[in-house]
C-alpha cells in the first residue's frame, strides 16, 4: 500500500467514494449541459429526460471508472510505480470481487434510467445505452482492450463528445440536428485532452505494462502537443459555432475560460512527470467542466 492508502480503511464509505474517483465525474456532467443548452435554444428542453440523462451518465462514469480500475489492474498497469492517484483494488482497499459488484450496480442504475430514456426517445436509446456500458467495459477490459492499443482518445471523444451530448438532445428533441454534433465537438476535444494527460504522465509505466496508448505510441514530446492541439482545437470549434455556425456570438463566452488553460497547458508542456502533471490532470478537469457550463451558456442565448 502507499503512504495515502494505510490512513483510509479497507471497504470504509471513504474508500468508496475514492473509487468513484469524483474529479472524473463532471466529465459526465458537462455533455449534459451542453445538449440541453442546445435543446433550450431550439425550445425542446424537457426537464425529465435532461434529468435522467444526466443521472444515466453519472452511473455510467462511476461504472467506467470501477471497470477500469478492476481491468488496469489485472492486467498489471496498476503496480507500486504509480505516480498517479490511488486506485482502489491495487492498493487493497477494496477486493476485486466488491469493485466488480461496484461497477455492475453503477450498470444497473445507468440502465435504469436508460428504461424511462428509452420510452421517451425508443429504441435508438437501448442501443446508445448497450453501446456506451460495452464501450466502458472494454475500454481496458475484455480480449482486446483498446484503450490499451493507442484507440483510447477516440472512445473519449467519441462517447464522452458526440454520443454524450447528441444523445442528451435526442432524448429532448426527438431528433438529432447538425448543430448539436457542431456543439458535441469542443465537449469531445476538452474532456479527451483529459485522457492526454493521464497518458503523458503514465507514459513510462504504461510501456512497461505493454498498454499502448497513442502517447506511447507518439512519445512524450508529440503527445504533449496533442494535448495542446485538442486544447487549441476546443476553442476554435467553439468560435465556429457562431463565425461558420447558426448559434450566436454568445458562443464566445466559452473563451472566458482561456485563464484556466495556461497553468495545464505550460505543465504538460514542460514537466515530465510527478505531482505537477497530476495537477495538470486535475486542472484540465476543472477546465473541461468550466469550458462546457459556459459554452452551455452561450449555446442557450
Amino acid at each position: 500500500m502507499t503512504s495515502q492508502s494505510v490512513a483510509l480503511a479497507p471497504g470504509s464509505p471513504r474508500v468508496w467514494l475514492l473509487a468513484t474517483r469524483p474529479p472524473t465525474l463532471t466529465a459526465a456532467i458537462a455533455p449534459v449541459a451542453v445538449g440541453s443548452a442546445v435543446a433550450v435554444r431550439d425550445d425542446v428542453f424537457d426537464a425529465g429526460p435532461a434529468f435522467a440523462a444526466l443521472f444515466g451518465a453519472l452511473a455510467l462514469q462511476v461504472g467506467a471508472n470501477f471497470a477500469n480500475d478492476l481491468s488496469d489492474f489485472r492486467r498489471g498497469a496498476d503496480t507500486a510505480d504509480r505516480i498517479g492517484p490511488i486506485r482502489v483494488t491495487q492498493t487493497g482497499l477494496l477486493t476485486e470481487r466488491q469493485v466488480m459488484a461496484g461497477m455492475l450496480v453503477a450498470f444497473l442504475v445507468a440502465a435504469i434510467a436508460g428504461l424511462y430514456l428509452a420510452v421517451v426517445g425508443g429504441w435508438p436509446v437501448i442501443g446508445i445505452g448497450l453501446a456506451s456500458i460495452l464501450a466502458a467495459v472494454t475500454y481496458t477490459g475484455g480480449p482486446w482492450p483498446f484503450g490499451y492499443r493507442g484507440l483510447g482518445e477516440l472512445f473519449v471523444f467519441i462517447f464522452f463528445g458526440l454520443v454524450a451530448v447528441t444523445g442528451t438532445y435526442y432524448v429532448q428533441a426527438g431528433e438529432v440536428t447538425g448543430a448539436a454534433v457542431a456543439a458535441a465537438v469542443p465537449v469531445g476535444l476538452t474532456v479527451t485532452a483529459i485522457l492526454v494527460v493521464n497518458n503523458v504522465r503514465d507514459i513510462d509505466t504504461d510501456r512497461a505494462a505493454h498498454k499502448y496508448t497513442l502517447a506511447v505510441y507518439l512519445g512524450r514530446r508529440l503527445a504533449r502537443y496533442q494535448y495542446v492541439l485538442f486544447m487549441v482545437g476546443a476553442y476554435v470549434s467553439a468560435a465556429a459555432l457562431f463565425l461558420v455556425g447558426s448559434f450566436s456570438g454568445w458562443t464566445l463566452l466559452s473563451w472566458l475560460s482561456i485563464p484556466a488553460a495556461i497553468s495545464p497547458i505550460i505543465a504538460v508542456l514542460t514537466r515530465v512527470e510527478g505531482p505537477p502533471l497530476n495537477a495538470a490532470l486535475r486542472a484540465t478537469a476543472r477546465l473541461h467542466f468550466i469550458f462546457a457550463i459556459l459554452l452551455a451558456i452561450g449555446l442557450s442565448q
